[in-house]
């Protein structure tokens, strides 16, 4: 079996996963409850983009689907800084959700620039 480091598919899974897990530890009122709600959506959205990238009908359909994958990479971490301000408590396990979700956008970019 593949190392989950090198299967985009599981590590993708794993980082929404690890998200959510996150978010659940956060504290919610009424300016936390929509940044969470907005980190959920834009980081479990990058495996389930991919998924749809590996079963593309095209070259561009799958070029197009990893571009949007690489989207929502740069919009999760737009959702973690935002999160760090309603849990400063937290900043470590932000990091390292936006160091991944860094590591994801260069993969992203990497797939992009080499499937031109």
């Amino acid at each position: 079996m593949m190392s989950s480091k090198y299967n985009l598919e599981e590590r993708t899974a794993k980082f929404g996963e690890n998200t959510i897990e996150f978010c659940k530890s956060v504290k919610q009122d009424t300016i936390s409850r929509p940044i969470i709600s907005q980190l959920i959506r834009s980081a479990t959205s990058i495996g389930a983009n991919y998924c749809e990238a590996n079963n593309a009908s095209s070259k561009k359909d799958f070029k197009n689907k990893i571009f949007i994958c690489k989207k929502e990479c740069q919009e999760t971490k737009h959702w973690l800084r935002m999160i760090t301000q309603c849990a400063p408590e937290q900043k470590e396990k932000i990091a390292a959700l936006w160091q991944e979700c860094q590591e994801l956008t260069m993969i992203f970019q990497k797939i992009i620039s080499s499937s031109s």
